[in-house]
């Protein structure tokens, strides 16, 4: 007990002044305070409900996710029939209805195809559906999609959103956001400290979905205006239909590339002319296609088409390669920083409406932290009291523990960032109690030693050795308890569970290793024969 080595109390001592100096940027925070801005500042963030801010709550449309699918296996069925040897040669093919049909040129090919489309038809995660029912009649041939098919392209449609949208938040520069998907189709964004939504909102309200398709320039003006399309083309809007009267442009629907492949996107400005232009950089396979685009149709135009509207429309006159390309059209600089950082963090697998907005005001959290810290400050105070008359010097070692205890959180807090919410305001309240209970355990247990007659340096011995037994045992029940909150947990119950876990910790480090050294140097020192306990 009395051997307490120099590296040991260097150590204690470290790992405690380490937190409770990470404590210092946040209270200098909290009193109006500079502090140096050469110096790190760790801060601990406060969430929705106790410093303000921003919900809202998007939607996706269901019948987008399954338009989305059609195309997708529109353009798979394309490539696949391309691709067969020999090459199986098709009609037009149909997305009519919510299925995806065509003829074979050949009917006498049918089951060569039938073998070339099961391969697209995988099963439905652990379901053991098929994705798709593949129905061939002569030469006609159906897909039509299944509800498991459906469920599992919602499913990834909206992780693959919640990412996106976890991605779009970040590049505000705001900290600890909540974004959680309710529902099949709803994801909840909750970013604290933001009073005005207008900036989110119009973030999240961009698919920034980016393609480049080839033009059809046979297509009439006539025919444009009056809304017809060619078979395999489409008419795309473009993006100010009032500026010279423009009319739709028709694009080819498939062959061409997709922003999905786009590795980097930053807003600049052209060195000629000054305007504000959005330079993209693909990775290797979206430059390999997109040089093999524009050299196989030097001297055509093609569109580029942002969230379904033509932005703009120049002539290849040369191969672009290297896979860098640059984007302009009628861009602010604001707008064009909106748009490189939509496409750096990728588009929106569907496009989210905001079907709920509220700004919660920092007041009811300014009450909320009042209050809390009263109830804290209280409540400590008296236990503090209590351990203090209980103990005599040991409970002066258990008050200064637990004061210690408080900053170490507030420290371990600032360092990874943590957010601190009403709940875990409650959760820091449990922590400190679990924190005395500890030094309560030890005390009386050496109480107890003492009464069964042993030496006072074997008592204090046995008392922090078997006492800390008990205090481990009950805080592991404790840990798995907290982690399981804070891993299928989220918002205020992630919030309770994370201080609970750095606040289980912590009561443990300074409840039985601190007071442990404090005691152990105490007694090395004064070599009493009688304790006051």
């Amino acid at each position: 007990m009395l051997d307490f080595p120099r590296w040991k109390q260097i150590l204690l001592w470290f790992v405690t002044a380490a937190c409770a100096i990470a404590t210092l940027p946040t209270v200098f925070a909290a009193t109006g305070l500079a502090w140096p801005s050469v110096l790190p500042a760790p801060m601990i963030n406060l969430g929705l409900d106790l410093a303000g801010g921003s919900h809202l709550l998007l939607e996706a449309d269901s019948n987008q996710i399954r338009q989305l699918r059609l195309g997708q296996m529109e353009e798979s069925v394309q490539v696949r029939m391309n691709k067969a040897d020999p090459k199986i040669g098709i009609g037009d093919i149909s997305t009519k209805d919510g299925k995806v049909s065509f003829m074979l040129n050949d009917p006498s090919k049918a089951d060569a195809a039938r073998e070339e489309l099961q391969t697209l038809t995988s099963g439905a995660g652990t379901t053991g559906q098929r994705d798709w029912d593949l129905a061939v009649n002569g030469g006609l041939i159906v897909l039509t999609p299944t509800e498991a098919g459906l469920k599992q392209s919602a499913d990834q449609a909206m992780g693959a959103a919640v990412e996106v949208v976890r991605k779009r938040i970040d590049s505000l520069g705001t900290r600890e956001p909540t974004i959680i998907r309710e529902g099949s189709n709803r994801i909840v964004v909750q970013v604290p400290g933001l009073s005005d939504p207008k900036a989110l909102k119009d973030l999240l309200g961009q698919t920034a979905k980016l393609e480049f398709k080839l033009v059809d320039s046979a297509a009439t003006a006539n025919d444009r205006t009056q809304g017809i399309a060619q078979p395999g083309t489409q008419l795309v809007p473009f993006a100010n239909p009032e500026k010279d009267g423009l009319v739709p442009l028709a694009v080819y629907r498939l062959g061409g590339i997709s922003g999905d492949q786009l590795t980097q996107a930053t807003a600049s400005n052209d060195q000629k002319t000054n305007e504000p232009i959005v330079e993209i950089s693909f990775n290797q396979q979206g430059g390999t296609k997109f040089a093999k685009l524009t050299s196989e149709n030097v001297g055509k135009p093609f569109a580029i088409i942002l969230d379904g509207k033509v932005i703009s429309a120049p002539s290849i006159n040369e191969p672009i390669l290297g896979g860098q390309a640059r984007i302009s059209g009628s861009f602010s600089p604001a707008s064009a920083q909106a748009l490189a950082i939509n496409l750096a963090s990728g588009a929106l697998p569907v496009d989210l409406k905001v079907i709920e907005e509220r700004t919660v005001g920092p007041d009811l959290g300014k009450d909320s932290i009042h209050k809390g810290i009263i109830a804290m400050l209280v409540g400590t105070g008296a236990i503090m009291v209590l351990i203090a008359l209980s103990y005599g010097r040991f409970g002066i070692y258990a008050n200064i523990a637990l004061v210690i205890n408080v900053l170490m959180i507030l420290g371990v807090m600032a360092m990874i960032g943590g957010t601190l919410t009403l709940p875990g305001i409650a959760g820091f309240v449990l922590t400190i109690g679990a924190a005395v209970d500890a030094n309560v355990l030890i005390n009386e247990r050496i109480r107890e030693e003492r009464n069964r007659g042993r030496r006072v340096v074997q008592a204090v011995e046995v008392g922090y050795t078997e006492a800390s037994r008990t205090i481990f045992d009950a805080n592991i029940t404790h840990f798995i308890a907290a982690a399981l909150m804070g891993i299928f947990g989220s918002g205020p119950i992630k919030g309770f569970a994370v201080v609970l876990i750095i606040g289980i910790a912590t009561s443990v480090f300074t409840a039985v290793y601190l007071t442990r050294m404090w005691v152990a140097l105490w007694l090395r020192r004064a070599r009493p024969a009688e304790l006051h306990i």
